[in-house]
């Protein structure tokens, strides 16, 4: 890649910080449209399957189809945004996720739209891990921590507010609009990105054709035996040979990376503990919080008796807190320093999932419930800023796409995962019998997703303390290629 010349760069910076405020919009959006169809369709099924049939299964692919091409292709849209230029690709996904979303919600039957749900996943995957990418050559390096905690806020609120969403939309519009919602947000985007954002790459490297096979193929065998386990059975053949298969793949993905010349994802990021500590911090996070969710929406509806409409505003003090607390939380991380910030987050969501599992019964008043959603949302929201600023600092500005991209990729896998597995206890321990029958697996399935939750603020205590506590490794033998950034077409 040629080097700018000093002009070049002066302006190249000058653009970069007259769009930071458009960056962060562009992007904060963007990530809210992916993060949001990550749960949206939950509380739409029913609808779905009064208009279009189909059984069970089917239905659960409705969610599942999305779940697993986003998390398969996430590093493979990474490592394309690195190399053929991240705007670019940011777009080429966002164009695809939005017809995709069109598509959706026009499918005219059940197969169609779970077909149209796998490229909305696709799209995703190439859109959402060059968001961060984007955002920090937008933003100067000293206030990239509160750009961190806007941008951390609303992919948070979307995540935690996509049921809510999904079932407003359902009781009083249609289930349709679900996926409606999309098309004129990525249409208004698409040439707000083209004219506002500034291009950027990576090292130029060639793409790892080996390590995209096998890291996608193992992936795809993990996410597809946690998606199928509870429905299908752990024992099932499919299962199993899926999870053992995948993990086989991402054995050796992991042998191959430590020798390839140019990996996707080099293995020596590992080393560097704040890169070991956020992702297996977010990991986990991902379990306890994803199955919390996805449990408590059913146990509002199913036990307490509110609609769906009623659940979501009922969960505000946990889904809506990220909106008032993430920001503050990104200016703390550029003063303090992000580890602190996140493990105490983490701590307080645990603490919060244990007090929910505590109180759980078939007839628990709100009241009773609040604090422990309080709390939980101050601890979601304390989380996600810093954690975004700590994943970005852990590497070189040439591998922040791929970073962005392994951190997301992680962060869906423990969403799958989580789901499995809270499913999973929750079945062997109660079920839809009855109202106690629900509350008798809910309280360990709660307790599970608390404990996941603990670990990962232990996770978040071993990233080295201080505002620079995250130091990439840096190799003798590899320098370190400064990107190159082209200012934003005006």
């Amino acid at each position: 890649m040629p080097q700018q010349t000093a002009e070049q760069q002066t302006a190249t910076t000058t653009a970069r910080r007259g769009g930071a405020v458009w960056a962060l919009v562009i992007t904060s959006a963007a990530g809210f449209m992916a993060s949001l169809d990550n749960l949206v369709v939950t509380t739409a099924l029913p609808s779905i399957r009064q208009d279009l049939g189909g059984a069970l299964d089917d239905l659960e692919w409705t969610v599942s189809a999305y779940t697993l091409t986003f998390a398969v292709l996430l590093m493979f849209g990474a490592a394309l945004g690195d190399r053929f230029g991240r705007r670019r690709l940011f777009l080429a996904g966002l164009t695809v996720f939005t017809a995709a979303s069109a598509a959706a919600a026009m499918a005219p039957g059940i197969g169609s739209l779970v077909a149209a749900r796998a490229v909305q996943g696709a799209g995703a995957a190439v859109m959402m891990p060059l968001t961060l990418t984007l955002l920090t050559a937008a933003v100067p390096a000293a206030k990239r921590g509160t750009a961190y905690g806007i941008w951390g806020a609303v992919n948070g609120l979307a995540v935690a507010s996509g049921p809510l969403i999904g079932g407003s939309l359902t009781e009083h519009v249609s289930w349709h609009w679900i996926f409606w919602l999309n098309v004129p947000l990525g249409l208004a985007l698409l040439p707000l990105a083209r004219l506002r954002l500034a291009e950027s790459h990576g090292t130029g490297a060639p793409l790892d054709v080996p390590g995209t096979l096998l890291a996608s193929g193992g992936l795809f065998g993990i996410v597809y035996g946690l998606v199928r386990g509870p429905a299908d059975g752990w024992t099932d053949t499919v299962v199993l040979t899926a999870l053992f298969a995948g993990g086989a793949l991402l054995a050796g993905f992991v042998l191959y990376s430590t020798r390839a010349e140019n990996p996707m994802l080099p293995m020596r990021l590992f080393r560097s503990r704040a890169f070991s500590g956020i992702n297996a911090a977010s990991l986990l996070m991902f379990v306890g919080m994803f199955g919390s969710i996805f449990l408590l929406s059913q146990y509002m509806q199913g036990v307490l008796g509110y609609s769906p409409t009623e659940a979501g505003f009922r969960m505000l003090p946990w889904t809506g807190m990220p909106m008032l607390v993430a920001p503050v939380a990104g200016i703390l991380s550029d003063r303090v320093g992000g580890r602190p910030i996140v493990a105490t987050g983490l701590f307080l969501q645990a603490l919060g999932l244990g007090y929910l599992a505590s109180v759980a019964t078939a007839d628990v008043s709100y009241a009773t419930q609040l604090p422990g959603l309080i709390v939980s949302g101050i601890g979601m929201a304390l989380y996600f800023a810093p954690a975004a600023n700590l994943v970005m600092s852990s590497v070189r500005p040439h591998e922040q796409g791929i970073a962005s991209g392994a951190n997301n990729a992680l962060r869906e896998v423990g969403g799958a995962l989580g789901v499995a597995v809270m499913a999973s206890i929750f079945s062997a321990q109660g079920g839809y019998a009855s109202a106690q029958n629900f509350v008798d697996g809910l309280k360990p399935a709660l307790m599970t997703g608390s404990g996941a939750v603990a670990l990962a603020g232990v996770a978040a205590l071993l990233i080295p303390g201080g505002r620079s506590a995250a130091a990439p490794v840096v190799s003798p033998a590899e320098p370190a290629p400064a990107p190159v950034v082209e200012a934003a077409s005006r």
